[in-house]
């Protein structure tokens, strides 16, 4: 984190917004408080071994302690947050020391070395009180009120959106951390590495464990880069390289980046086709401010996309009719981003209002997952992709759109893959400030 920030200001303004939304929410649900968790070990089946544990969001919103199960955070409206840090008594595993850091003043920290120290350290009566995050065996004992009540999560959800000064300086050096991975990534791939030989280099860079990353890292050579979610790392490098497509971010005090950057390793016709393709997705960038319906720029993504299949004789209709066939859903399946904050596809994207009820994708694009109109200090993700998919070509090839594409020159492009880039843009009244191409300039200098 920028050592010139006071993160410890910022942190206490942060808090200060939190306790407002939920004296918000909880006033308006009926409820007198709020029980936080930061969520359990969760045990393999059938082993005495544990998934990697990942903390609650809602909890991480409020402090970013991001490595310690079994911690509650009590709030009551008017009072300082209690946070319940688990320290048990075991020489099996090191427990946490209490943190002092620039967060610690805003909460009251109180030990407790187990489930039932943690209730006896809270009031005895909960009956009013709202729980959040992952039901275990003794909640039903502990006396909520309720658990995940859904018109306070929806309320919460809706605010959360707007992120506080404390929050871009989180996600700009989350940035920050990615935008050195990728560096690293980009190095070992022209080194000609192997998949898994790149997601280390990027790993390492971040001097972070994997399981410390926000998700893992999309490392996508050759045609694999067609594969949009790609989960697996290959431990050789295949026998000709094409291309390489990552989508990999890091994390900062709980708050995610989401960075994906195409190259080409050798081939001219493909690098110009990803370099055209960066000017769309900065052309997308540009009209992002607040007030936009983020539906709106969707569609004008596939217009943009449309034209440059064109452009790039890969489609012979031009852009609007591309769009109305439905032949640019066959290379962009997917929205063209989503929030990010504590979470990396971040709550309260298709909200309609802090009451709920959601915000209709439009028609033939059903896996939009942000139809909100953009206010400032929110943070989205902007993601538009053209991809070599055999299951949608073969679709089309067997449709009306058939005629509409070059089958030739996608032959000659299917060994690529696709093309993604995507930066995180924190939505201002005029614009958007691109944490992304902010944190690589930076990382040039």
């Amino acid at each position: 984190m920028d050592e010139t920030l006071d993160l410890a200001a910022l942190h206490a303004a942060h808090t200060l917004t939190q306790r407002a939304r939920f004296d918000r929410a909880l006033a308006a649900c009926g409820y007198s408080g709020a029980l936080v968790y930061s969520g359990p070990l969760a045990p393999i089946f059938r082993d005495d071994q544990t998934h990697p544990f990942r903390v609650h969001a809602w909890f991480k919103a409020w402090v970013p302690l991001l490595d310690v199960p079994d911690c509650f955070l009590y709030y009551e409206p008017g009072r300082t947050p209690v946070l319940l840090l688990h320290q048990p008594r075991d020489y099996w595993h090191k427990a946490a020391k209490p943190p002092q850091s620039y967060w610690t003043a805003q909460v009251d920290l109180r030990p407790a070395a187990d489930r039932a120290a943690a209730r006896a350290a809270l009031p005895g009566d909960l009956g009013a009180t709202a729980y959040i995050g992952e039901a275990f065996p003794e909640l039903a004992e502990w006396g909520v009120a309720a658990a995940n009540p859904p018109a306070l999560l929806t309320r919460l959800d809706y605010d959360r959106a707007v992120k506080t000064p404390y929050e871009l300086a989180c996600l700009r050096e989350a940035n920050r951390l990615a935008a050195r991975g990728h560096r690293a990534a980009a190095r070992a791939f022209a080194g000609g590495a192997s998949e898994l030989e790149i997601e280390l280099a990027f790993v390492r860079a971040c001097g972070m464990r994997e399981q410390e990353l926000p998700y893992n890292p999309i490392v996508a050579l050759n045609e694999s880069g067609a594969v949009l979610h790609y989960q697996l790392l290959e431990r050789a490098p295949p026998a000709a390289l094409h291309s390489m497509l990552i989508d990999a971010g890091a994390e900062a005090a709980g708050y995610a980046s989401d960075v994906t950057r195409t190259y080409s390793y050798a081939d001219a016709d493909f690098a110009s086709l990803v370099e055209r393709f960066d000017e769309v997705q900065q052309a997308l960038c540009s009209g992002v401010h607040a007030g936009v319906d983020w539906r709106d720029l969707h569609l004008s993504a596939h217009r943009l996309v449309a034209e440059l299949l064109h452009e790039s004789d890969i489609t012979t209709c031009d852009g609007e009719e591309a769009v109305a066939a439905g032949v640019s859903s066959v290379f962009l399946p997917h929205g063209i981003g989503h929030l990010l904050g504590l979470q990396v596809h971040d709550a309260g994207g298709l909200l309609r209002s802090p009451e709920g009820g959601e915000i209709p994708r439009p028609e033939g694009h059903p896996h939009l997952r942000l139809t909100r109109v953009l206010e400032e200090g929110f943070v989205v993700t902007m993601e538009p992709g053209i991809y070599f998919i055999d299951p949608l070509l073969e679709q089309a090839r067997g449709d009306a759109r058939a005629a509409k594409i070059n089958w030739t020159r996608v032959e000659s492009l299917r060994k690529f893959g696709g093309i993604r880039i995507e930066d995180d843009l924190a939505v201002t009244s005029s614009g958007a400030e691109n944490l992304t191409r902010d944190a690589f300039a930076a990382e040039r200098e």
